[in-house]
């Protein structure tokens, strides 16, 4: 295994509290299509998976229905509008970027299954996509996480092997995507999903918050590093 040199983070529930402002959207498409808004539990329940799915799912429609293209089209344009009006930074969030920003091998790069224009206002509403060598949204790729192509992708974009990546999320779909594509994973705990289903998950590491982060990564730097150099010596 490789040392890490590329992270990718999950974006919502990972990087940003985001729950108030997605609730605040889904209910928006709901009231305006004529159908009664939903508890925020209940719309936290179904975040994860994409806009598409996460409409469909609130109105209780099939996801490829024609009705679910008229609820999208409300979320996006609404969210898009009102980017961060309730958005804050998920604990340490900040402070790992700022560290990680400070090495000079270490690469950073987004994947969320948020839709791009939704994903580019947020970013740039918070001042940090210069962080992000590259990103890979909903809609971006010909599938989303859990699929592996957007690891897969962002590998080749990012010019590196997926053995020396790690991908951070909240949820099952960001730990099942780096499964697929080879990927080290770390959970970190949120209010989108409940831990037990994170951790049943099974990724390589779970931290409670991502202030703990910069310890596993260099942890994992490190322990390559004596590895190389044992190689290095039996040769």
């Amino acid at each position: 295994m490789l040392p890490p040199t590329a992270i990718v983070f999950d974006l919502d529930g990972t990087l940003i509290d985001s729950r108030g402002d997605i609730v605040a959207a889904v209910n928006h498409a709901l009231m305006q299509s004529g159908r009664s808004p939903l508890a925020a539990p209940v719309i936290v329940r179904y975040i994860g998976d994409g806009a598409r799915t996460l409409c469909a799912r609130a109105a209780q429609l099939a996801e490829m229905e024609e009705e679910v293209d008229h609820l999208l089209s409300l979320f996006v344009d609404y969210y898009a509008a009102h980017a961060v009006d309730f958005t804050r930074w998920a604990t340490g969030a900040q402070e790992t970027l700022h560290a990680f920003g400070e090495i000079p091998d270490l690469t950073l790069a987004l994947c969320t299954n948020k839709p791009r224009v939704i994903t580019d206002a947020v970013l740039s509403a918070l001042g940090v996509r210069s962080r992000f060598r590259a990103v890979v949204a909903g809609g971006d790729l010909a599938e989303k996480k859990p699929a592996a192509l957007p690891l897969l992708h962002l590998a080749s974009a990012l010019h590196v092997t997926t053995e020396a990546m790690v991908m951070v999320g909240d949820g099952p779909q960001d730990i099942e995507c780096a499964r697929r594509a080879k990927v080290r994973s770390v959970a970190v705990e949120s209010g989108f999903h409940p831990t037990g289903r994170i951790r049943a998950a099974h990724p390589d590491v779970h931290i409670r918050t991502l202030l703990e982060l910069p310890e596993v990564i260099q942890r994992w730097r490190e322990a390559t590093a004596r590895i190389g150099l044992q190689a290095e010596k039996l040769r």
